[in-house]
């Protein structure tokens, strides 16, 4: 890779971009309309004292609609910011707030495998003192008692915290029955649905959701922009202050052409979400097949009949994904897990909670196909691999 006019660019034009599950590319379609956006929007769309402030305001009000649309929301109830994991922080520590104004010690329950976001930031509260935790077990492919999550929810908590679809192994969770669930017992639902919108449908309002995370960058948008949805009557402090946008909830200045390039990735995405996570399923079974006929006693981890189309979580259980990546980096863009700890020597905490083997675990490699990929790239994706693995087996 080289550096230029200050960014880092790959000198390996043909590398195979395989890391759909840390962020997604930018469609071209949305990267122009970000560009005509920063060019000729450019103004605070807090400014409404002049028309270049309305036009400003205007984009961000039909950008909201876009989104609102392909999660089923009403546009009052969205709450931008810099990404999912604001958004859930926010989620979790508005709510807690709210609830402490009224005296109240706040109980949560979290399952093992959410996401980082999640398990940190609750972990941190308990440790500050601020919540009592209650966190639930996941099985071998990372689902979810019901029955428990039941009992949890009767036994008078404050706040549930469960992902639409995990981030590791991809399993889809069973949303509406668990936002039903949640209903039953007046507890207010955070849903992370970060890897989820754009490529399942979610129905905010028809399933019951309280809050909803997500992020641009994971559907084909740009990073640094996601937003909280949260239904109405649902009570949040702020976390952060210094004005007064979006009702005090997330005061700063809006990020216009982020929130343009969300909105237009969500109407994209609406159109197209269905014939496109159609065919990344059949390039993903593809890529599995491929693996599975050439490296002997690889494991597919997850529910492989309920997981997101282009989710392909491997494990060679005698070869250390490390000695992997080190020999792969410069030709497949794949990962070990999620992109927020894969930088830290820990096992991960997901497949961890599914009570996986620990050689398992140290052979995972994560794969994520999206609409970019084509059938020549998972063709030679898969020549690779088998390659540099049989060649790694012949080395231990």
């Amino acid at each position: 890779m080289r550096l230029e006019g200050g960014g880092c660019v790959s000198t390996h034009a043909h590398m195979i971009y395989l890391d759909n599950h840390s962020t997604t590319i930018c469609d071209y379609r949305v990267a122009e309309v970000i560009y005509s956006t920063l060019t000729e929007t450019y103004g605070n769309s807090s400014s409404t004292v002049h028309e270049i402030g309305d036009c400003a305001n205007l984009a961000v009000k039909v950008a909201t609609k876009k989104i609102a649309r392909v999660i089923q929301a009403s546009s009052q109830e969205i709450v931008f910011t810099s990404g999912a994991t604001e958004s859930i922080t926010l989620g979790i520590k508005g709510t807690i707030r709210n609830l402490q104004n009224a005296d109240i010690k706040p109980h949560i329950a979290i399952a093992s495998s959410e996401h980082k976001a999640v398990l940190d930031t609750c972990q941190a509260l308990k440790a500050q003192d601020k919540i009592k935790l209650t966190i639930l077990s996941a099985d071998s492919q990372a689902h979810l008692d019901l029955s428990t999550l039941e009992k949890i929810c009767a036994s008078d908590i404050h706040l549930l915290c469960i992902m639409a679809a995990n981030n590791e192994v991809g399993t889809i969770y069973p949303v509406e029955k668990i936002a039903a669930i949640a209903q039953k017992h007046n507890v207010p639902f955070l849903c992370d649905a970060t890897q989820a919108v754009g490529k399942i449908p979610i129905r905010f309002h028809d399933w019951g959701i309280t809050m909803l995370a997500l992020s641009a960058h994971k559907l084909y948008g740009p990073k640094g922009v996601g937003a909280l949805v949260v239904r109405k009557g649902h009570q949040l402090e702020p976390i952060m202050y210094g004005g007064g946008q979006q009702k005090g909830l997330r005061p700063g200045t809006l990020n216009v052409p982020g929130i343009v390039g969300l909105g237009e990735a969500c109407r994209l995405r609406q159109l197209e979400m269905v014939e496109d996570e159609r065919a990344i399923a059949l390039k993903r079974d593809n890529l599995q097949t491929l693996l599975l006929q050439g490296i002997p006693g690889l494991v597919i981890n997850g529910d492989i009949n309920n997981r997101l189309a282009g989710n392909l979580l491997i494990s060679i259980p005698d070869v250390p994904n490390s000695a992997v990546i080190a020999r792969v980096r410069h030709k497949l863009a794949i990962s070990t897990g999620s992109a927020c700890t894969s930088g830290v020597e820990e096992p991960s905490h997901v497949l961890t909670a599914m009570g996986l083997a620990e050689n398992v675990i140290e052979g995972s490699l994560r794969l994520g196909l999206g609409k970019f990929t084509t059938d020549e790239e998972v063709a030679t994706a898969a020549e690779i691999l088998i390659s540099e693995i049989k060649s790694i087996r012949e080395l231990l």
